[in-house]
Order: C-alpha cells, then structure tokens, then sequence
C-alpha cells in the first residue's frame, strides 16, 4: 500500500449552488475551529454523527482528525467563507497482523449551516480520488438508518454501495473503481462530471446572466476602455440595473454623478447594491485592491479587462477571487458578451448580433473578427468570451455553459495553451456529440509557439500533442482563420452530412473538376450517377453537358434546368451533399437563385466563382446555406462535417481491460528500483522484460530480420502539461530521420489506437505496399492498448521506447526496450477543483 496521496496544499471547487469552497488536510492548529464546528452541532445532529449526546464527542473527534496524516490515516477540511464548513476523514484498516489492509473506514461532518450543498459529496469525491491512489479497494462506513442524508450520499455516489442493516446501523461498503479503467471507473466519472457541470454553470450565471453589473474605470473621456463598455452595455439594451464607478466624479445634491445617463459612483463600497458582475478596466497596479473592494460588496463574477498584470500580481487576483467566490475571466482579455441578453461587455467598435455560435478566445483581437464576420453572415453568437489569461474560467466552463444553454448550436475555440488537457478532452468529447465543436491550430510552427506563449503567458504545447488532444476531443481542428470560418458557417446551417459520396454540379467544367480533385484529396468520394440517373440529366442538360459525375451542366444552362439537376440528386438515396458551383452569365441568368430554391434534401455547399467574400450566406427554400468563393474551400468544409458526422455516429467506446495483467507485480519492481535510484533513471534489462512481461508484452528472445515485416516503434512521453502519450510511428533507423509519429492521450480506447495506427504518413506500408506483406494490425493495436495501460497504472513510467516492432502479417514482435522512470506522485485530472 502506497503512502497517503492527500496533496498538501490546499485547493479550491465548486459547490452544489456554485459557490466556492477551499479543501484541504487538516492540521494540528485546527483543533479548535474543528472543535467549535462538532460542538455548534444541533443535538439532533451530533446524535446522527456521533451515535451519542456525549459532551466528550466533540473534543475527541477534533483531536481525532487534526494529528499529523500518516500512512493509514487522513482528513481533510472545508472551508467556507472563512469558516469551518465540513470535514471528512479515513482509517485504513489493519489485518489481524497488525499490517494495513486494503480498505479504509471514512466519516463525514457537516456544519448545520452548510447541509444541503453538496459539501459531503465533494469530500467523499477528494477521499475516493486518495484512496485510489493508495491502491486501496474499498472504503466503508457506518451510520444510523434515520441518516438518510449520508445515505443519500453513498447511495449519489457514482459508485457501486453494498449496505446491511443491524440493530439500527447500516454498514455501508463502497468498492473502489479497479486500476483496469474499464466501465465501473467510466460510470463514476462520468456521475463527477454531471455534478461538476451543474455546480459549474451555477458559478457562471452571474457572470453571463447577471441580474446587475457595474463598470469600474470608467472615464468621462470618450474612446476610452471603460466608458466603451458602458457605452455597449447600454446600447446593446441590457435590462438589468447597470452602474459605473469613477473615483473623480462626486455625487451632486446627494444624487449620483451620471456618465451617458448611467448612475456614477465614487468608489465599489458606495453602490446602491451588490452588482453581480464587475468588469474592471483600472491601471494594472489598482487591478487586486479593486477586486477585493469588488469581493467585499458581493460580487459573484470578475471580468478584468487590464493588461499588463504581472505575475505576482495576477496570483493575488485569483487568491482574491477564490476567497470571495467570484469566477474570473481575464486578467487582458476582451470581455464578454450575451447578444440576447444585451449584455455587451466588451470594447468593441459594434453590438454582436445574437445568434447560435458560442465563442471563446485567448486572443481577444481575433475574437473581435470572428463575432465580426458571424454578425455579417447573419450567424451571430449565442455568447461569447475573451479569456486572456484564463487564471480561472477557460474553455472547459464555456463548454459546459454552452452545452446547457439551449441556444448555442455551434462552440469555437481559440486556445493556444491548456490548463487541464484531459479534462478538456474529456468535456469537449462529450459536448462535441452534442454540437460541433471547431478550433484552429495555433502556434504550429516555432515562431508561433514563441508568440503564443509571450501572448498569453502560458507554455505553448507541442502540435503532436495538441493533435492527439483535438483528434480524441473530437475537435475540429483547422489550420487557418479562414477554414474556421468556413467550417463554422457550414455546420451553423447544415447538418452533417450522413456519408461520404458527394455530388457535384458545375456551369463551368473547370471548377467541377477542382471540386472533384480537392473532394478526392480529402477522402471523399464523387458521385457517379447510375444509368437511370443520367437517362434523367440527359433529359435536362444542354448539348455539351457531362452527367458522368462530376457533373457540367454546360455554361448555357437556365436556373430552372440547373434547380432541376440538383433537385434529382437530393433525391439519389447515394448522395450525402451536394456541391454546387455556379458562375452567372449572360446566358444563364441568376443561378445562384436557382440554388436557393432547389429543394435538395441533403446538406449543401455552394460555390459562386465571382463573389467577392470568401464565405457568405444564402436564403434557401429550408433555411441558410454557405456559398464559397472557392471549390477547395468548400471542399474542406464539407469534409470535415463529414468527419464530424461520423465520429458522433460511431458507437461509444471504452478502455479495455486485460485478463491476466500483473499491475502488482509491475508496480513492485517500480518502487523497488526507485528505493535504490531515488532520482530514477533506466531500468536495467531483467526489469524491462519483467515489466513489460506483468503487462502480457513479451520482448523477442532473437530479434528477426526486418524483411519479415515493417519496423515500427511504440513508445511512451510524458508531457509536463498533457500528461503520458502513447506515441507510434516509423521504427528501426528511419524513426529519427522521417519522423513521421503521432501519438494519443492515455488511456486509450480502440478507435484511439486504430486511429493512431493509421495517422502516420507510412501507414499504408501496415496494409501492403511496394511488396512488404500487410502487417498483423490486430496485434499492433493489442501493444498499443496494453502499452497505454501499462503508463496508466505506474505514473513513474516517464519514457518507454519498443523499437523495433515489427509488425508481421502473423504478429507483431518487440525487438527492442527500454524504459525510464522517476519519483511521481499520481495527479487525478478528473477531480472536482478549480485552476
């Protein structure tokens, strides 16, 4: 049993109503506050908790829980509002022998104050995420019948609970999720994102459905920061009760100062009220007295708008905001905006129009452009955020904002560094089968990751990890402003698309074919009509057509006829979209009309050759579709609907679990190394094989020529800020000179590693090329799994390398291993916490 994984310093989550609470271990010097919480117990109370009315049961238990942690035993203390909230704590039990078992008995207290928001569950969330880490298998606990509260918690979990019922008491057993990440772990993880999801918008509501907001830092200067808010707050026609602060503006005849017939204060204590929302647009150095100022009022959400706030400077912001309770967006960032609400808190030169796209950006500016080009294009937003340098509300909380919402039917993104990467993947997974969710890859190459990491102070990631990351998230990811723009305004009016065949129709044969060149490039396939199809274009299209797909319906064609071709493949049952590219000429008249009011059935895209935008919108019979100065354009946007359409179609998978793993095993030759390298280091050979052996991956006694199939490596990284990745390319001594990699996040699943298998520019050698025979893609999947479960389980595996792998039509061998690993301590990144 490993020694208790309780981290020292404290942390901060949501609770059931969104307020904030501060979780940390317990400690000798709060003994008295522990003391004072159980003494202030109702009777009635204290009974549940205690099974008694003793005097003594208080002092007991304070002394009880605040000695110093040891190997089998912890505690940890809420903290709300500077006050003793709720307390849980376990003793791991001992053998007969006197040596620790496997399982651990927990208690709960809770303030009478505090019942009924989710301060137990939370607790029993950090416990469960420790005793894992211990490698325990169970955690019990006893309580009364009348309890039900506690029960209610156990029962809430997301894990299995067995009770039995004795003389009044019940004896509740929870077994915790095995090391095998299968479906028991999936299912609890998934019951903590629900809770955290729901606590999560509840801390969001005030700042993106604030009753009131105040703007401090506003000047009587125009085209200044914070009198340009004001001024958008006001002109959007937000409805709730709105307020300005300026230091220099005095009240006249007892009645505020007024700036664009907005009541003015002098300071945030003189308010009329607690604002629900404050964006603050003060000199860097007033940035955290006026948060406080802003905290001590009641403000429950804090958009800081200032740049240039420093490093020290912006760790006392969010220490300011966490001891209030007040979400952050910001510090340099945009602000915010609700359209619908009116609620426009940013800077910018217009009022976004309301509409379906959510957007969240680190780069305010391009934010700007993008709310821009969606009003244009009669898009709009649904709500959008500039998170700057998201000390706390990132892009996770706007995916769980927009998921709920009922409005938001398309989410962009723009990050170009990440807080917590598994649980982004792990929410914009979820989010993405719900709506779209789009990106653009940004700071790919090394200037700008350079840039990108002087722009928002963060650490730039490497593209293979954010690929891995977009690719397992179900991101859509571009490589460009402008194909964002372009996919977003395809999956804003279309639905995806139910498959792969697409039909093209072109005026100008030309365009049809670059259409075609570009479909094929990107995997899809064109349309060749059957013979009845063609009898019918024959019928409709002019001398000097081709109706052999793609389609010319020859530059002289008349919109009705053109209408009428489209129409008869949106009834083709093989057709899944249609591109249509038109030209209008004096012969042809307005196409472009035709195209509106064709009813085609499927998912259409438009390319109008001589426009002048690069993407604009076009009123159909069924609603809007997009029209695109380019085929190419169209083509990619279509694709990656595609794309999107079946990852949300393909059936949900899970982690395997293996039979016959000896994690145990494993885990003995980590620590027994680690005992004698403390640093860490290689592991000598006999480890390697009996590690790998314990996870059923045996290493080759003779390593076979390589003509008997293709070398491949497998292998492990572990990234500072993604955490480990199963990394698969090109192996033998190519694998430095190609580099041609890519990798996953573990664990994977096996659409993750077919996925990966496939990603590499080599992979059509693994099916059969120039001669070399198909490999076993089978058993190289069967290595990746056991692999990523194998990094999994032992967080002290830094860095493991299979190479070669030779990947055979009868198998895959491993030829070659090694394996480093270092002193870790395991990091759950699904647990409840904030930033």
């Amino acid at each position: 049993m490993s020694e208790p994984r309780i981290a020292a310093a404290s942390v901060y989550a949501l609770l059931a109503d969104g307020r904030t609470v501060e979780i940390r271990p317990t400690r000798p010097a709060d003994f008295d506050a522990v003391k004072a919480m159980h003494e202030a117990m109702s009777p009635d109370n204290a009974y549940l908790r205690f099974f008694s009315l003793s005097r003594r049961a208080a002092e007991q238990e304070a002394r009880r829980v605040t000695r110093e942690a040891g190997p089998d035993h912890a505690a940890l203390l809420a903290r709300f509002d500077g006050q003793v909230a709720g307390l849980a704590s376990f003793e791991v039990a001992r053998g007969r022998d006197g040596a620790p078992g496997r399982t651990a008995e927990v208690a709960f207290a809770v303030a009478d104050t505090m019942h009924h928001r989710g301060i137990a569950t939370l607790l029993l969330e950090h416990l469960v995420s420790a005793a894992r880490a211990m490698q325990l298998t169970a955690l019990t606990a006893e309580t009364l019948r009348e309890n039900t509260g506690m029960l209610r918690v156990f029962a809430e979990a997301g894990l299995p609970v067995v009770t039995k019922v004795e003389d009044g008491v019940v004896s509740v057993t929870i077994p915790l999720p095995p090391d095998d990440t299968g479906q028991q772990l999936e299912d609890y993880l998934e019951t903590v994102a629900r809770r955290e999801r729901s606590a999560n918008v509840a801390s969001l509501r005030p700042v993106f459905a604030p009753a009131s907001v105040v703007v401090v830092g506003t000047s009587r200067r125009p085209r200044t920061v914070g009198r340009t808010v004001l001024g958008n707050i006001k002109a959007g026609g937000y409805a709730g009760n709105l307020y300005a602060v300026n230091p220099a503006l005095s009240p006249v005849d007892g009645s505020p100062a007024e700036i664009d017939g907005v009541p003015c204060f002098p300071d945030v204590a003189s308010l009329p009220a607690a604002p629900e929302l404050a964006v603050l647009a003060v000199p860097p150095d007033a940035v955290v007295a006026t948060a406080q100022a802003c905290g001590r009022r009641g403000a429950r959400g804090l958009v800081v708008l200032t740049s240039a706030v420093s490093e020290p400077a912006g760790a006392a912001l969010l220490a300011v905001c966490r001891r209030y309770g007040m979400r952050l967006i910001g510090p340099n960032c945009f602000g915010i905006a609700v359209p619908a609400t009116g609620l426009d808190a940013t800077f910018a030169a217009a009022n976004p129009r309301p509409g379906k796209v959510g957007l969240v950006m680190q780069s305010g500016g391009l934010g700007f452009a993008m709310v821009d080009h969606l009003t244009r294009l009669g898009i709009g937003i649904s709500s959008f955020a500039s998170v700057g340098n998201k000390l706390d509300v990132s892009s996770n909380d706007l995916l769980m904002w927009w998921e709920q919402d009922g409005v938001t039917q398309v989410a962009v993104l723009y990050i170009e560094s990440f807080g917590n990467p598994r649980k982004f993947a792990r929410t914009a997974r979820r989010v993405s089968m719900k709506l779209p969710v789009l990106t653009v890859h940004a700071g790919r190459s090394a200037a700008g990751a350079r840039a990108a990491a002087r722009h928002t102070g963060g650490t730039a990631s490497s593209l293979v990890t954010r690929e891995a990351l977009f690719e397992q998230a179900g991101i859509i990811a571009t490589p460009s402003f402008g194909e964002l723009m372009g996919a977003t305004a395809l999956l804003a009016t279309q639905p995806p698309p139910a498959g792969r065949t697409v039909a093209i129709v072109s005026n100008v044969g030309g365009a049809g074919v670059l259409a075609a060149d570009a479909c094929t490039d990107l995997g899809l396939t064109v349309h060749r009509p059957d013979e009845r199809t063609r009898e019918r274009l024959r019928a409709i299209i002019p001398d000097g057509g081709s109706v052999n797909g793609p389609v010319d319906t020859a530059a002289t064609v008349s919109a009705g006829d053109f209408r009428r071709v489209l129409e008869t493949f949106g009834a083709d049952a093989d057709v899944h979209a249609v591109i249509a590219l038109v030209l209008r000429t004096g012969a042809t008249g307005d196409l472009r009309a035709a195209v509106a009011a064709a009813d085609v059935g499927v998912p259409l895209a438009v390319v109008e050759l001589n426009q002048p935008e690069a993407v604009r919108l076009i009123d159909g019979k069924d609603g809007k579709f997009p029209s695109y100065a380019y085929p190419e354009t169209a083509a990619r946007a279509l694709s990656r609907a595609v794309r999107y359409g079946e990852r949300r179609a393909a059936p949900r998978q899970t982690v395997p679990a293996f039979l016959g793993v000896d994690a145990e095993g494993a885990r003995e030759i980590v620590l027994r190394y680690l005992a004698g390298t403390p640093g860490g280091g290689w592991l000598p050979p006999d480890d390697v094989a009996g590690l790998l052996g314990g996870y059923g991956i045996p290493l080759s006694a003779s390593a076979p020529p390589a003509a008997d199939g293709t070398e491949v490596t497998v292998g492990v990284k572990d990234d500072p800020m993604f955490g480990p990745l199963v990394v698969f390319g090109l192996g033998g001594v190519a694998t430095g000179v190609l580099a041609d990699q890519a990798a996953r996040l573990a664990p994977l699943t096996e659409a993750d590693a077919d996925a990966l298998i496939g990603s590499i520019r080599s992979a059509p050698l693994l099916h059969g090329h120039g001669g070399v025979p198909a490999a076993d893609l089978a058993a190289l999947r069967d290595i990746l799994l056991r692999v990523s479960r194998l990094t999994d389980d032992l967080p002290e595996v830094t860095e493991l390398d299979l190479n070669p792998v030779i990947a055979r039509p009868d198998g895959a061998l491993v030829a070659g291993a090694r394996i480093r690993v270092a002193p870790q301590l395991p990091q759950d990144p699904f647990l409840r916490r904030l930033r």
